[in-house]
């Protein structure tokens, strides 16, 4: 269920944008100008970037220049709204670093892909407050932020940094938001209205793990398979050889989706033609690929390859390409290791 009509918020947020790549530097651009007292936790080039002439965002609305506060330190005092924005797999790093951040009212929503942390929290079925190992195995992030400040989050926004400073995202935005309880709430609709007023489409949902579960299929069927062809989605979606193995992958993935009680409305057929019509984007696993980054394998696919051995659904396929996606990862890594001089 979405909320039907927006909740207008009247006074500006205290908002912190934990990772200033190219998702986190969007909602940045987005709220600042919609009038919030933005905040950026960044580091290196872009934290320097941010500092010496701010951020441009390239997108459907045009060309929107902000200067939000930035460091590489949380010392902006207690904030109403944090978005992270990190990849996965730096998530153990940074979420306890936001501790001078939260406050006893403060809403924390990661917006990472793949499977949550969170996910069994307040879930409501037989697993209800069990831990997703494969992205918090030890206990890091469940104990970094209280799960009762969580608002989950699904964003489809496509974005890529072009420079420091600079990024630019071709496709309208969306972001889905949900209490992990299924609760309508006050502060839920608070945050809708917010970002709705920043000139991003945000729907409040009461099945947040819907959602999940839709862009899970989205990123699993093609992310990993990115790395391996080096193909855009125009490539993996429209070219037949690929097609049939991001759809056998889509496959499997929703016969897990399914045995966790997940409704997922768009059909395979529809995940294709939309996924087709967004172009020659690059996925952003094939651009950490590209920069010797490590890759979000974890969430994206780990956790859903454990899920589904719960119920034990084999995924033949899934699991094949995700192993060759890591094993093209490493050796991406190592190569840029050597040629950047450092130790692999």
């Amino acid at each position: 269920m979405s909320t039907p009509h927006p909740t207008t918020t009247a006074t500006p947020l205290r908002i912190c944008i934990a990772g200033a790549g190219a998702i986190g530097g969007t909602l940045a651009v987005r709220l600042s100008a919609a009038g919030h007292q933005v905040s950026v936790l960044a580091r290196g080039r872009t934290l320097q970037a941010i500092r010496d002439q701010g951020l441009t965002l390239h997108d459907l609305h045009g060309v929107t220049h902000a200067r939000p506060a930035a460091s590489d330190q949380p010392d902006f005092g207690v904030q109403d709204l944090i978005l992270v924005c990190a990849k996965s797999q730096d998530m153990a790093g940074l979420l306890p670093r936001l501790a001078p951040l939260i406050g006893s009212q403060t809403v924390v929503i990661p917006t990472n892909n793949g499977v949550p942390w969170w996910y069994f929290h307040r879930e409501g079925g037989r697993f209800d407050g069990n831990t997703v190992q494969a992205v918090d195995p030890d206990g890091v992030l469940a104990q970094a932020v209280p799960l009762t400040q969580l608002i989950g989050s699904v964003l489809f926004i496509t974005a890529e940094v072009i420079e420091p400073g600079v990024i630019k995202s071709v496709n309208p935005h969306l972001i889905v938001l949900g209490e992990p309880s299924g609760e309508m709430s006050d502060r839920l609709l608070r945050v809708r209205a917010a970002i709705e007023d920043a000139g991003i489409e945000a729907r409040a949902t009461d099945r947040i793990r819907d959602k999940l579960w839709t862009k899970i299929i989205a990123n699993l069927s093609t992310n990993p398979l990115s790395v391996i062809t080096e193909g855009t989605l125009e490539q993996l979606y429209g070219r037949a050889e690929l097609r049939e193995v991001v759809s056998q992958i889509m496959r499997e993935t929703l016969l897990v989706a399914s045995s966790y009680g997940a409704r997922v409305e768009i059909d395979p057929l529809t995940f294709v033609q939309l996924g087709e019509a967004m172009g020659a984007f690059r996925t952003s696993m094939l651009q950490d690929l590209e920069r010797g980054r490590p890759l979000e394998l974890a969430a994206i696919g780990d956790a859903v390859l454990e899920l589904a051995d719960r119920f034990a659904v084999p995924m033949p396929i899934t699991r094949a390409v995700v192993s060759l996606a890591r094993f093209r990862g490493i050796t991406a890594q190592n190569q840029h290791l050597s040629l950047s001089g450092a130790q692999p």
